[in-house]
């Protein structure tokens, strides 16, 4: 077992702690995983994504044989295609078609790669992409979700011509919930028991819904609208008369289900739509499924590119992803939160990741409790983000702590990919869209076999 672990890979806490394990892990996913379709709209279903979010993660971890502890959620880097998917549809339904296609064609890519990893190896991974360019990548996944966390913090309130945001009354608000999450966090996961320091963020969303609970219960009895925090749409929406439930079982809306009414509209144009907005998306999902996983390897102190198995995590997301996108028409890629969450609580364990997918599948399926989830606020859940997106970025600046940076070639590749991807170099060639992440990953890459080589011919 790694030192830093409470419970490693295959370590398996007992079954009422495990779903106690779980459903923090629910929590930490839980925000953007629903985000995607909710962006995305066209009427994609909420409870279907999270039903295929934990399907996909089941798939992955059957590939990887249970031995990398990541969940996998709905991806961000497809939310152009799957807009694009729907742009270029003669129909809704058809639209759906191209969710499921697109998916497919993204995991057709992963396969292959994965039969080429499994024939080449992993080495060559290794030289392209040393501690100097993985590093500073790591970090800056952390770092390029800071503005999404601190937008959260103040619940997306007005912001001035400097981009500071205007302290309103519900704004102040919005900053006490969050800060009480973030410190409620942070003290049980420094000076909590050891039982404490495994389920931080349960204890810390559930103060910060308590003190929303409270301002909202005070907003409602003044009538100060500043004051409502939390938004009971999600479970009026749930009663008929104002009192009787309709439904506590409800099955989410797949993504299949409505696919099949659009098969009267395709064709072969389409097809080629959709290929080319999903395929090269793909190839840059790639290189952040590369630092994740060297992200993940760093925390638990072994490396899931040699074990299990680079071209194992590869199926496993690409098929998993395909999967996933059947039910639920998201794409999946292994989650920063997820990692961001074994980090900080030092549970590595498989089990409790593959409880918390099935619990994700069973939970889809609860009306009442999608609706909790969907009300809990978003200060709350950005005073967790703030601790999650910073573990990652914290995870990078550790591997850049072995690199020579006396070293110039070291030195100008930190660099290179550290200003380009804080300073957002985002590139679209016509509906592909290369992220800031992606175009500092290769930029960096380049940047140190350049300087490499130089330093070769020199010598």
């Amino acid at each position: 077992m790694a030192k830093n672990l409470v419970y490693d890979i295959h370590d398996k806490p007992k079954f009422n702690q495990m779903l106690v394990f779980a459903f923090q892990q629910l929590l930490a996913i839980m925000a953007a995983t629903i985000a995607v379709p909710a962006i995305v709209g066209n009427g994609m279903s909420i409870s279907a994504a999270l039903f295929g979010a934990g399907v996909g993660t089941i798939v992955y971890q059957l590939f990887t044989k249970f031995r990398s502890p990541v969940f996998l959620g709905s991806s961000f880097a497809f939310i152009g295609s799957m807009c694009a998917a729907f742009a270029g549809a003669a129909s809704m339904s058809l639209g759906y078609i191209g969710l499921i296609l697109g998916a497919a064609f993204a995991g057709l890519v992963y396969v292959v790669l994965a039969i080429i990893v499994k024939f080449v190896g992993v080495g060559w991974i290794n030289k392209l992409m040393p501690a100097a360019v993985i590093g500073p990548t790591v970090a800056l996944i952390g770092l390029s979700l800071a503005s999404a966390a601190v937008k959260d913090v103040f619940s997306y309130g007005p912001q001035d011509s400097n981009g500071s945001f205007i302290m309103t009354a519900n704004i102040w608000v919005s900053l006490i919930c969050a800060l009480v999450t973030l410190f409620v966090v942070v003290l049980c996961s420094t000076y909590g028991s050891q039982k404490i320091k495994l389920i931080p963020f349960i204890i810390g969303v559930l103060a910060g819904y308590a003190v929303a609970l409270l301002f909202t219960v005070i907003g409602y009895s003044i009538g100060n609208d500043a004051l409502k925090v939390i938004d009971f749409a999600p479970f009026t929406a749930l009663v008929s008369d104002g009192v009787t439930l309709k439904t506590f079982f409800s099955v989410p809306e797949f993504t299949f289900l409505e696919a099949f009414k659009g098969i009267k509209d395709f064709d072969v144009n389409y097809l080629v739509t959709v290929a080319v907005a999903y395929i090269p998306v793909a190839f840059v999902v790639f290189a952040e499924h590369i630092a994740d996983h060297k992200n993940l390897s760093s925390i638990i102190d072994k490396d899931l590119l040699e074990d299990p198995g680079l071209h194992r995590t590869l199926l496993g997301d690409g098929i998993g992803s395909a999967v996933g996108a059947v039910f639920g028409g998201c794409p999946n890629t292994t989650y920063g939160e997820s990692v961001g969450c074994v980090a900080i609580t030092r549970n590595a364990s498989v089990a409790t990741i593959t409880t918390t997918a099935v619990m994700a599948v069973l939970i889809s399926f609860i009306s009442p409790f999608i609706a909790f989830l969907d009300s809990i606020p978003g200060c709350v859940m950005g005073g967790v983000c703030v601790t999650l997106y910073g573990f990652i970025a914290v995870s990078g600046l550790k591997m850049i702590q072995k690199v020579d940076l006396e070293n110039s070639a070291n030195l100008f590749t930190v660099s290179v990919i550290l200003i380009c991807g804080i300073g957002g170099m985002a590139i679209a060639i016509g509906k592909v869209t290369i992220t800031n992440i992606a175009c500092a990953l290769i930029l960096g890459i380049i940047t140190n076999i350049v300087l490499n080589k130089s330093k070769k011919n020199k010598k």
